[in-house]
């Protein structure tokens, strides 16, 4: 069995659509308010340019926990 985290990170641009990117296992101490930070720090810089245009508000953040339980491995 193999546990995973990634770190899902979505904002709204100027399009109005959601962007939306992964960090996979990311730091174990992770705090709301530095999530909070990094996603403002990326729309007050505009390091992020989605084909809808600019990144202009945050819409939400996700860790997302994954088991995976290989039930079955063919012979080789």
């Amino acid at each position: 069995m193999v546990k995973s985290q990634t770190l899902r990170l979505s904002w709204r641009n100027e399009a109005g659509r959601t962007y939306s990117f992964s960090i996979d296992n990311p730091r174990n101490d992770l705090t709301q308010t530095e999530i909070e930070s990094f996603m403002d720090l990326a729309i007050s810089k505009n390091v992020i340019l989605s084909t809808g245009g600019a990144l202009v508000a945050k819409s939400d953040a996700h860790l997302v926990n994954t088991q995976d339980t290989d039930l079955y491995t063919p012979a080789v």
